[in-house]
């Protein structure tokens, strides 16, 4: 079963298979999600969500995991939260993995590590540049929320979470990784972008997870600005 990276089956033949890509999506874009918040979501009831989620299960698309809070909803047990396996976020990655790949590891023989530094920082280059005409012609966005314009316009899939601790920060939440698996090989590509958003931003970030090291989804703490 295969996902396009920005679309999803059309309606009509496969009706099953094209819900079945909306919950996908669903969870790609919103992070891992209960039965219930996708019922919700896609207006479906929340038996016809467990139904394809059993199929996807099934199929090693997704994953059902403990919910990581601790916080009781009352009596019984947390609600159970379904994510995107390995597998299942395969489905939406470029098929140029092995190329890019191949071509970092030559750069890194000729080159050096330099060499790969110096690559990942220019590949990064996009977060300052489209972040300045984000920020221009969006003034209202919160320095968080217009890096997460920037991110999902690349194909990260990405939004904001306001954490309610002190010193008031945003998380910005990439949901999905175009190079996940290149990065697991070099991480230099990872910490560019942490240094381009440090550096666009003036103020030092805190990168807490990454795909491409495992997690469900790379996180980055944004402290928000004075007057946010």
């Amino acid at each position: 079963m295969e996902f396009d990276r920005t679309t999803v089956p059309a309606p009509g033949r496969a009706g099953d298979a094209s819900t079945r890509a909306r919950v996908v999506r669903s969870i790609l874009e919103n992070g891992p999600s209960t039965a219930a918040t996708l019922a919700a979501g896609l207006d479906l009831t929340p038996a016809a969500v467990r139904r394809h989620l059993d199929h996807l299960l099934g199929e090693g698309v997704v994953e059902s995991r403990e919910p990581r809070t601790s916080a009781q909803r009352g009596r019984g047990r947390p609600a159970r939260v379904f994510a995107l396996t390995e597998s299942g976020r395969d489905q939406f990655d470029q098929h140029y993995d092995d190329l890019a790949a191949q071509a970092l590891r030559y750069l890194a023989e000729t080159g050096g590590d330099e060499a790969v530094q110096e690559f990942a920082r220019r590949r990064a280059a996009f977060i300052e540049r489209d972040y300045r005409v984000v920020a221009r012609e969006q003034p209202h966005l919160t320095p968080a929320e217009a890096l997460a314009r920037v991110f999902t316009a690349e194909g990260y899939a990405a939004n904001v979470r306001e954490l309610p601790v002190a010193g008031a920060v945003d998380q910005l939440c990439q949901q999905h990784c175009p190079v996940a698996h290149v990065a697991h090989e070099f991480p230099q590509l990872c910490e560019a972008e942490t240094e381009a958003i440090s550096h666009v931003l003036g103020t030092h970030v805190q990168r807490l997870a990454t795909i491409a090291h495992g997690d469900g989804v790379c996180t980055t703490c944004i402290p928000k600005s004075k007057e946010g």
